[in-house]
């Protein structure tokens, strides 16, 4: 499956790649972002098994307030990283097409996503901007 190219797959690589850019950029290693990306990755990759028990409105709300909280986390990291880096906010428009579809993507698109015939493309586009 990995040979597909899932969305996913593609984003975390890409991220992988950033992170390791902007480590060799800096001499410093970003364990705590690594170990981030990691889980994040791990959480994507989810997918929602077929429930068999009935979930009441209590369990449902509880779980919709841990999600909320996490989108929140992930908000707030983003919306500082771009406030202090001009950058951040360029490659994030720039790889939206990679990022977009896994984190919108739905329980059954997840389950058959493929692999886009444009991505190694944009990959190299992401390079260049990262190195000027």
């Amino acid at each position: 499956m990995a040979e597909e190219g899932k969305p996913d797959e593609q984003m975390f690589h890409l991220l992988s790649n950033l992170l390791h850019q902007v480590e060799a950029l800096t001499n410093q290693e970003e364990v705590e972002l690594r170990s981030k990306i990691e889980a994040l990755g791990l959480e994507v990759k989810k997918v929602p098994s077929k429930s068999v028990q009935n979930l009441d409105e209590l369990e449902i709300a509880r779980e919709l307030d841990k999600l909320s909280a996490k989108l929140n986390d992930v908000d707030d990291m983003i919306s500082s990283a771009m406030a202090s880096d001009p950058q951040v906010q360029s490659l994030l428009s720039s790889t939206a097409n990679l990022w977009m579809p896994v984190i919108t993507a739905t329980a059954d698109e997840r389950r058959h996503f493929t692999g886009s015939s444009s991505v190694g493309e944009d990959k190299g586009q992401v390079k260049e901007k990262v190195s000027s």
